[in-house]
């Protein structure tokens, strides 16, 4: 699958970082990390140029994650009420829901970068809440900051081997994702140890 999209990449180029950056940060499943690794492999190759595969990446997610928090807004009730029929994203939309309400504004920034999966569900989340459309876009392009910086300069970095590099990336998403949420776990308990 992953191949498929370097091979998207290749011969669409900045149009395919765009979309995948877009429509990921809306729960579609496509493999954007694996993209922008691959837009800066072709960046580090020539075929590509490295600050316009940034930015298109960096605008598209910032899209996404502005439509997504329209939706939220607009569709709040609407939405929960969708995802409550496919039980899946519905827990993960309750987590993000849970997240946005404990943690505010730290859920938005850690979500676009450390725990990716639920971004998408957070920006539904945060619109749904009435979060503040300032603080969330500060917060989300910071986070977005870093995570397309990072996948991106990773390919830039080391293009040679995109498979191998796709694959650790993934790992260590997982690993990173794992490590935030076991924090944030942990600083609960203490908060819930304290309030005793």
């Amino acid at each position: 699958m992953t191949e498929f999209f370097f091979e998207l990449v290749a011969r669409w180029g900045l149009v395919i970082v765009a979309l995948s950056a877009y429509f990921s940060c809306l729960a579609v499943p496509v493999p954007t990390s694996a993209v922008m690794l691959a837009g800066g492999a072709f960046a580090a190759a020539g075929d590509l140029v490295l600050w316009q595969v940034i930015s298109v990446a960096y605008v598209s997610a910032l899209a996404g994650d502005q439509t997504g928090f329209q939706m939220g807004r607009w569709g709040g009730s609407w939405l929960t009420k969708r995802l409550e029929a496919k039980p899946r994203r519905a827990a993960l939309y309750a987590r993000a829901q849970d997240a946005v309400g404990n943690w505010g504004g730290v859920a938005v920034f850690f979500s676009t970068w450390a725990v990716a999966p639920l971004g998408p569900w957070v920006n539904f989340a945060a619109g749904a809440a009435g979060y503040g459309r300032l603080s969330f876009t500060i917060l989300d392009a910071l986070g977005e900051a870093i995570w397309v910086s990072a996948y991106v300069t990773l390919g830039y970095a080391f293009g040679s081997n995109l498979e191998a590099l796709a694959t650790l990336a993934a790992d260590w998403g997982g690993l990173l994702t794992a490590v935030v949420v076991a924090a944030v776990a942990a600083i609960a308990l203490v908060r819930l140890g304290r309030k005793r």
